[in-house]
């Protein structure tokens, strides 16, 4: 999975429009995109998206934090659909994560839904208390499927005034992206970018989810269907890439004894197989 694109929970129309395009998945969402007043209503219109899909696209919910008190009504209501996957914005750690296992668990059985099938997202860099959590997810939960990093509120909980110039995130951001990389590493799940929000620099966005996927990330979240080719094609291997990779498994694969192997001049060991599985998109 290479692309999370957002969709408002009350906007049918627009998740017609994003369903056209090939973003890997749909996050309806339930949370920001949504005011106070219509959330009832978006739960109603969010289930019939859920029910109605006919692309091949995952569809995940970003349900309210669970300190709304909203949490469980919006699962409840968006579970019947189906949803491939939760997404849980303003998670402080594995705590939350097993409270909404649990809560899915018994949604799961009511709705005749296989136990343990609904995948979890966290959103896990939202408020300064949240970085203190990040570790805290290895072995949380075998629903949990990618921890993704978010500026824009955490932006609001330090009281900053700017969360980057010139293109580059300053440092309380650079180390939120950081820290949410490793602990997605740290618990064996997908590593996801946040969103771009310069919607018509398309540059910067290639730039950024270059760079995201060089440093680890392998997926990027999204709030523009324009923005979903580039990144699609920002997160393919490059011809380079895949060359190197193929000699790497082949080199291992005549010499299955071999810890180390010597490669065009270069040494290379197990890491490197690990590396070149992971660009090829082998286990």
């Amino acid at each position: 999975m290479r692309s999370m694109l957002f969709v408002p929970g009350d906007s049918p129309r627009k998740f017609e429009k994003a369903s056209e395009g090939k973003a890997d998945a749909l996050i309806i969402d339930l949370e920001d995109s949504v005011v106070t007043e219509k959330k009832a209503e978006a739960r109603g219109l969010t289930l019939a998206m859920l029910k109605g899909r006919s692309k091949p696209h995952q569809l995940y919910v970003r349900v309210n934090a669970l300190d709304t008190g909203m949490t469980l009504a919006d699962l409840a209501a968006v579970m019947p659909g189906r949803p491939d996957g939760i997404v849980l914005p303003k998670s402080q750690g594995g705590d939350d994560v097993r409270q909404v296992a649990t809560w899915l668990e018994a949604l799961e059985a009511s709705a005749g839904i296989a136990i343990g099938t609904t995948r979890i997202v966290c959103v896990a860099t939202e408020t300064a208390g949240s970085i203190f959590g990040l570790a805290s997810y290895k072995g949380c939960s075998p629903r949990l499927a990618g921890l993704m990093w978010g500026a824009e509120d955490l932006s609001a909980s330090l009281g900053a005034t700017e969360k980057a110039s010139g293109g580059v995130f300053h440092s309380p951001y650079r180390l939120a992206r950081d820290l949410c990389l490793m602990a997605a590493a740290a618990a064996d799940v997908a590593p996801i970018d946040t969103v771009y929000t310069d919607i018509d620099n398309l540059a910067g966005l290639e730039a950024e989810t270059r760079a995201a996927r060089r440093d680890g990330f392998s997926a990027k979240a999204l709030i523009h269907p324009k923005h979903v080719d580039i990144v699609n094609a920002a997160f393919e291997p490059t011809d380079t890439e895949r060359k190197w990779a193929e000699k790497v498994i082949a080199a291992f694969a005549s010499n299955p004894d071999s810890g180390t192997l010597r490669l065009d001049g270069q040494m290379i060991d197990k890491p490197h197989l690990r590396a070149a599985k992971k660009i090829l998109g082998q286990p």
